[in-house]
């Protein structure tokens, strides 16, 4: 099956606003890499530490594109079942013991004809694999693989290969094609390797730690009327916690708690007391925690730049 050609996105800057428009901020590599993948049909690989904002750009591109997000999240033992499809067997007993009820009976023939009246689609649960290649939108749905990296290699191998022929085979039901071949953004923590085959088939992009003026963008983006100096003392400290070599360094997602956090307290700034009072809103690990709090906060909120 040959990608068709998108009516969105139709440029580069087409999903750069669209993006912004959801408060998530690309820089022109990762801006570029969505549209390819995208026109292309092609799975986007992205990569990088937890935080950063990997599945904050499916979200985005969802937001953007004004269609639906579907979301597959690996852990260690997930199976075809929680990917795919699966039967309601709940609903298959029940329509069962009402055809029992009504006295249906009958040869060989009955029970074969019974036999596939309780394994139609009727009965057939899409999970989030099934659901993104039988969306109905106007737009392809977001098919978000979210830390594939949980997952083992043979899901992984699975999984790829389902998104290759982008179709799925039930054996009672037979071949299930793609409406439309979804947008895949597919993310990984690099906490093991992934095979050859998947980098393979994907687009790659590295997804780092945004820098100062960067991160200060999205946090006012996120948090409409935060006062510019506050952002930015935030920003400043969070960076600087990122290089103590941190158990669990702080993403995005808590620099913006932080802020907010701040901000619900009444200032407008932070010292070294709120700063040790509030760390909670940052630092998600017990040893994180007490070795800033015992560190010289002085230092770590200083407004200049080291």
């Amino acid at each position: 099956m040959t990608p068709a050609r998108r009516s969105w996105p139709g440029t580069i800057d087409e999903i750069d606003e669209g993006l912004r428009g959801q408060g998530y901020l690309p820089d022109e590599a990762l801006a570029t890499v969505v549209f390819v993948a995208c026109d292309l049909g092609r799975p986007l690989l992205v990569e990088g530490e937890a935080g950063v904002g990997k599945t904050e750009l499916a979200k985005a591109l969802a937001g953007a594109a004004g269609t639906k997000l579907v979301r597959l999240q690996c852990y260690e033992g997930i199976d075809a079942g929680q990917a795919l499809y699966d039967w309601d067997f709940r609903r298959q007993i029940l329509y069962l013991r009402s055809l029992e009820a009504a006295g249906t009976g009958g040869g060989a023939g009955a029970v074969a004809a019974m036999q596939a009246e309780l394994f139609d689609r009727a009965f057939l649960i899409e999970r989030p694999v099934l659901q993104a290649l039988q969306h109905r939108g106007r737009r392809p749905a977001v098919l978000l693989i979210d830390e594939i990296d949980r997952a083992d290699e043979a899901f992984e191998a699975f999984l790829l290969e389902v998104l290759s022929d982008y179709q799925v085979t039930v054996p009672e039901v037979g071949t299930i094609r793609a409406r439309r071949r979804p947008w895949v953004v597919i993310t990984s923590n690099r906490t093991r390797e992934l095979h050859d085959a998947t980098k393979r088939r994907c687009l790659y992009h590295w997804l780092d730690w945004p820098n100062l003026e960067r991160e200060v963008a999205i946090v006012a983006a996120r948090v409409p009327g935060v006062p510019e100096a506050l952002a930015r003392q935030v920003c400043l400290a969070v960076e600087r916690l990122r290089r103590m070599e941190l158990y669990k360094s702080p993403g995005i997602a808590e620099t913006i708690d932080w802020v907010q956090t701040v901000l619900s307290l009444g200032r407008a700034r932070l010292d070294p007391d709120l700063a040790r009072r509030s760390l909670g809103a940052v630092l998600k690990n017990e040893q994180d925690y007490k070795r800033v709090a015992s560190s010289d906060l002085e230092t770590l909120l200083t407004d200049q730049v080291a």
